[in-house]
């Protein structure tokens, strides 16, 4: 019985020494331990008044809160003094130039350029070209050496630059030709009495005056026969069969005083009537593409 009685006192000693020591960790926690001398001063002080009574870590809060607001005056102050700066609009080239502004800028380029191109395109095929090929005039060369390159080609020479075919032209017949031709036609068909040679030149477009196909040459019957549609010409371009309205057209020509000849494949001269036939070259061998039907 004694000895319970001395157990129960153990354990009521130690939950009083317990919450003595709690009390004084709350009262110590935020400011540190403060001796009981202090505490009777500062209980005795008429100064501090009531905040004699609050404990340390209300008078640190209060601090903390205290410093806060302080600081919160000063940046108010700062503020208030300090007038507000101008607006300064931003330098162009500093910012330079953003992605957006980039790609939209590639776009319209790319789409002016396209369009530039497109144009010009359209351009030069409608134009006449005037430095060189088909719608220009062409130099061709001196007559003697156009009749040499037309003999050395069986008959037949041609240009793919003026889409051309040369000829020759015999002299006995440019005396019937005079009836018929204009004088663009004549200047090469007289070259040859002209400069003294053995015949003269003519320039014929290559195109069939039936439905536009080109007209090759055929070395047997040495005439020129369209394999499209039947039409055939003599060597000189005078129709002699087919369904063709006329004969060959053919180009201006032009020989000057040297004995050079200019073809002007931009001046097109509608080909000869049907029944022209100026050299009575009749076909020199078989037919490439069937008899003619006069």
């Amino acid at each position: 019985m004694a000895l319970a009685i001395a157990l129960l006192a153990l354990v009521v000693l130690g939950g009083l020494a317990a919450l003595v020591i709690l009390k004084g960790r709350d009262a110590d926690e935020a400011a540190g331990v403060l001796s009981s001398e202090t505490r009777k001063r500062d209980q005795a002080s008429i100064v501090l008044g009531d905040e004699a009574e609050l404990t340390g870590k209300q008078v640190e809060r209060a601090q903390v809160l205290e410093r806060k607001a302080a600081s919160k005056e000063l940046v108010l102050a700062a503020r208030q003094a300090a007038p507000p700066a101008p607006y300064v609009p931003p330098d162009p080239e500093i910012i330079g130039v953003s992605r957006r502004q980039f790609f939209n800028r590639t776009i319209v380029l790319m789409m002016q350029i396209g369009l530039g191109g497109f144009g010009l395109a359209c351009i030069a095929f409608l134009w006449p070209q005037l430095g060189g090929g088909f719608g220009s005039a062409i130099k061709v060369g001196l007559v003697s050496d156009v009749l040499a390159e037309i003999r050395n080609s069986n008959g037949f020479l041609y240009r793919a630059e003026g889409r051309m075919w040369l000829t020759e032209y015999p002299n006995g017949a440019v005396e019937k030709a005079r009836a018929t031709y204009s004088s663009p036609e004549l200047a090469g068909m007289e070259a040859g009495l002209q400069l003294g040679l053995d015949g003269g030149v003519i320039a014929l477009y290559q195109k069939c005056p039936h439905l536009g196909c080109r007209v090759p040459e055929c070395v047997t019957s040495q005439w020129f026969e369209c394999p499209c549609h039947g039409s055939q010409y003599n060597r000189v371009g005078e129709k002699r069969g087919g369904p063709a309205p006329r004969g060959m057209d053919r180009f201006a020509v032009n020989v000057d005083a040297s004995g050079t000849l200019t073809v002007d494949t931009g001046a097109i001269i509608q080909g000869p009537p049907i029944g022209t036939n100026t050299t009575g070259q009749e076909a020199e061998g078989p037919n490439c593409i069937g008899q003619s039907s006069h």
